[in-house]
């Protein structure tokens, strides 16, 4: 399975419909989080998503310096709850990763990962630079990953 990267302006009505539907699903309903989910920085984001069955059902956004924060950066990370537990998750972050320190040339990638990912996102090379701090109402920890 291949992900594809597009830029906002690359999406379909239907992608983007589908992308912010998966999002509101984990964020809003499943965590139970009422927050702003459209923050305006979609618009300058590459989206990376997965497809199966015709429907998105892995997702990350992945954003340039100066959007979010100083350096590159990879968030609103979702997977279905169908097909959690597959590796899809590790798949796609390395692809997100490989996206970032080669076509964008990037030398760090920061993410703000909930706190009960911090293990997921460690195994994938990313390591703890900020206390804890709440975000929305949930734990998290700010995270960098470091090409060597």
């Amino acid at each position: 399975m291949n992900f594809v990267f597009k830029h906002f302006s690359e999406l379909t009505t239907t992608e983007l419909y589908d992308i912010l539907q998966l999002r509101a699903e984990i964020f809003v309903v499943e965590q139970d989080c009422v927050y702003n989910d459209l923050d305006d920085l979609d618009k300058d984001a590459t989206h990376q998503f997965l497809k199966k069955n015709g429907k998105i059902v892995a997702y990350s956004r992945l954003l340039k310096p100066g959007t979010r924060f100083p350096d590159y950066s990879i968030g609103r990370v979702v997977i279905k709850e169908t097909e959690r537990g597959t590796g899809l998750g590790i798949q796609m972050m390395e692809e997100a990763k490989s996206f970032i320190l080669n076509e964008w040339q990037a030398v760090k990638i920061k993410i703000s990962a909930q706190k009960y990912l911090r293990k997921f996102y460690e195994d994938l090379g990313f390591k703890v630079v900020t206390e804890e701090y709440l975000e929305d109402g949930i734990p998290h920890f700010g995270m960098l990953f470091e090409r060597k």
